[in-house]
């Protein structure tokens, strides 16, 4: 008889506790231990109760006021600590209730202190302009001016006392809506099993899902994109009940503290106006016939008799066998961005080199990847790094772009102005990308891995230009429609969804008609008015990389300070300073001018 042969063993992902220690991120410091947070969480409990000894007196001095803001900022400041290391030990094992816990505890105990300084708004805003005047020039007060500057432009949108508390009080309860949506989206909801090749069968999931997308086989991106969607149709009800909801809490908290309309609200903290956010589809809008030609060009290169959503994240050419080790994958993006100096390059190289990262995947650890840290901590970064992949060696640059910022604004800021805006967040990390990617196009001399980089910067602009447009302009339509009390049904927002799908996909494209329930299977629309800023942030950093790699010394400076700025200005002051202009069209048009050029390259190169 033949030998049996043994089944292939499965390659298991280690314990927490069983990965190296040089391949996690140093927590220590945030805390030693667990111990020192729990006694720094006492700390911040015990310390909530003293905002009532400031309360009623703010308008007799300049030295009062500046205690109680001072006295708030340290205040912060440890309870940026405490929540940085809950959140990152949560990450780190997703199943471990100790930690679960920790967060919760401090999600609870940050409600608490919102609600005890809820009174510190109305009461600033109580004082009248002339003393406020006398105020800001009092030295007592110097390190506070931007931040009361920035406070009082909030005095036509804040309420009195009693007022303020009320919605202090709702912060928990105002994320049922979005709680209720994670539930249903994350952990009830069930997809079955995909045959990805024979005798190679998975649980369908989120994560799986994109993988699916990306498989060569035709069959199994559609028989994952089918039943995937069948789950989203016997929920819709709920899903646009959740959502709905969603946008009522948007446009009820807009309207009871007196703004326009819900997008002036979201846009009101950076400063920005609307017309910023309006430009940005107008300009979209009109660039998106060369969408359309891509999305033929790779219907014909796919030789597809019709393309389809599930048609458009597979890679048109196979993917590039080159395996990056950690260390290579460290070298190669140090290398991309020595461009922006020496100081840049010796203190990200420590950090990924060090222990600013944490690595590989484990049990029940986080997905995808993200950059965490705060005033007092080395800015952390959560990988899940696999060397066959070649996106993690630009996701590792694009985090590493978030952590550099972080850096920089710690290093030059105060701690009430190193807290950067996620308006130009999205700059400094896609900034890196784009240095990634001219660096690596600029070192082939392959014509096949010249497509494949080609091809990757284009969807990556096509998914974050073009898709998050898509999605900006969808959420503004949804809020005006609930702004004029126009019912937000499963039918409505459907009709709307695919309307949406038909301009940006164009008119040669296969629409499933089940594509229309993607709008209730995106997480960001619950934090409406956020997705604008990918598109706003890679436009900038297009320009952005584009004048400091033909620029000099001083476009280099420029965009050094811009990484230092924090927000010690507006993000377009910022911005301008960096040498782009945002409240202009033009940085999406050269944006997108450099997709349709990028798209005539690969037509070229594929003919």
């Amino acid at each position: 008889m033949p030998a049996t042969l043994a089944p292939p063993k499965l390659k298991k992902l280690p314990k927490r506790s069983e990965v190296p220690l040089r391949d996690t991120w140093d927590l220590a410091k945030l805390f030693p231990a667990d111990a020192a947070w729990e006694e720094a969480f006492a700390r911040f409990k015990t310390d909530v109760p003293r905002y009532a000894s400031f309360q009623g007196k703010l308008g007799e001095s300049g030295k009062a006021l500046a205690d109680c803001l001072r006295f708030d900022t340290d205040l912060e400041r440890l309870g940026d600590r405490i929540g940085t290391y809950a959140h990152l030990k949560t990450a780190e094992d997703t199943a471990d209730s100790k930690y679960q816990g920790m967060k919760q505890r401090f999600i609870h105990a940050a409600s608490e202190a919102a609600q005890a300084a809820s009174f510190i708004r109305p009461e600033i805003m109580a004082i009248d302009d002339a003393r406020m005047r006398g105020f800001l020039d009092d030295p007592a007060l110097a390190e506070f001016r931007l931040k009361l500057e920035r406070l009082l432009r909030y005095k036509p949108h804040t309420l009195s006392d009693k007022e303020e508390m009320l919605l202090a009080m709702q912060t928990e309860m105002a994320e049922t809506a979005s709680q209720v949506f994670r539930q249903l989206n994350d952990a009830d909801m069930k997809f079955g099993t995909i045959e990805l090749a024979p005798g190679e069968a998975i649980d369908l999931t989120h994560a799986s899902f994109m993988t699916c997308l990306h498989s060569p086989r035709r069959e199994v991106r559609k028989q994952a994109f089918d039943q995937l969607y069948t789950q989203y149709q016997a929920h819709e009800n709920t899903l646009a009940a959740t959502l709905a909801g969603s946008i009522q809490r948007d446009v009820y908290y807009a309207r009871a503290r007196n703004y326009k309309s819900a997008l002036e609200a979201a846009l009101f903290d950076d400063n920005m106006p609307t017309a910023v956010y309006d430009n940005l589809i107008a300009a979209v809008r009109n660039r998106l016939p060369g969408l359309h030609r891509y999305y033929e060009l790779r219907r014909r290169l796919m030789k597809l008799d019709e393309i389809h959503h599930y048609d458009t994240y597979v890679p048109i050419l196979a993917d590039l066998e080159k395996r990056h080790s950690w260390d290579q994958a460290v070298e190669v993006v140090i290398e991309a961005l020595a461009p922006l100096g020496g100081d840049y390059g010796r203190a990200l190289a420590l950090g990924l080199r060090g222990r600013w990262c944490d690595r590989y995947e484990n049990q029940n650890k986080r997905s995808g990847a993200f950059s965490s840290g705060m005033y007092d901590s080395d800015p952390y970064i959560l990988m899940n790094f696999q060397e066959q992949v070649l996106d993690h060696v630009f996701t590792l640059a694009h985090e590493a772009g978030h952590s550099m910022h972080t850096h920089f604004s710690c290093r030059n800021q105060p701690y009430q102005y190193a807290n950067y805006t996620i308006f130009v967040a999205e700059v400094a990390s896609t900034f890196n990308e784009q240095l990634l990617i001219r660096h690596l196009l600029k070192r082939t001399t392959d014509k096949k891995e010249r497509a494949y980089l080609v091809n990757r910067e284009i969807d990556g602009i096509r998914g974050t230009i073009f898709r998050q447009t898509m999605f900006a302009e969808f959420e503004k339509i949804t809020h005006a429609m609930a702004e004029r009390g126009e019912p937000l049904t499963v039918e409505s927002v459907k009709t709307i969804y695919h309307e949406l799908l038909s301009a940006y996909f164009g008119p040669r494209f296969a629409l499933d008609d089940v594509l229309k329930l993607e709008c209730f299977r995106i997480p960001h629309f619950y934090s409406a008015f956020y997705v604008y800023k990918y598109a706003t942030g890679l436009s900038a950093a297009i320009a952005l990389s584009e004048r400091v790699l033909t620029g000099g010394e001083r476009e280099l400076s420029d965009y050094l300070g811009f990484l230092k700025g924090g927000c010690s200005k507006f993000p377009l002051d910022l911005l301008r300073g960096a040498g782009v202009d945002m409240a202009t069209p033009q940085p999406v048009e050269t944006a997108l001018a450099h997709f349709e050029k990028r798209v005539e390259e690969l037509e070229r190169l594929l003919a």
